[in-house]
């Protein structure tokens, strides 16, 4: 073995290092549930769609307003919904962001 060479505090990095990243999944766990809680709401149509989704990425529901149905087109409809669903995807996407990004800031590698 090479002089001065100590394992000693090679190995307490080590578990110092598996300690931080014990904490940090447990922070991941509690970010990712905190997640699962919190919506977000988007609107298209001037509001005649409604979409609720989760901050992960889980669809709750779609509203659609009764008069709009009155005057509008299956093409029309489609488009309404698929703009309304495409923008609370990108609200869940920056919740999540939000709340996960930090974490992934204090990862030791």
């Amino acid at each position: 073995m090479a002089k001065g060479f100590n394992k000693g505090p090679q190995m307490g990095g080590q578990a110092g290092m598996m300690q931080q990243l014990q904490r940090l999944q447990q922070q991941m766990e509690e970010a990712q549930a905190k997640l699962a809680e919190e919506t977000v709401t988007a609107t298209a149509g001037g509001g005649a769609i409604k979409v609720v989704m989760t901050g992960d990425q889980k669809c709750k529901s779609v509203e659609i307003s009764p008069e709009f149905m009155k005057d509008a087109d299956a093409e029309i409809l489609q488009d309404m919904v698929l703009s309304a669903v495409n923008m609370a995807l990108d609200q869940s996407r920056e919740l999540q962001q939000k709340l996960m990004g930090p974490l992934a800031g204090g990862l030791p590698f």
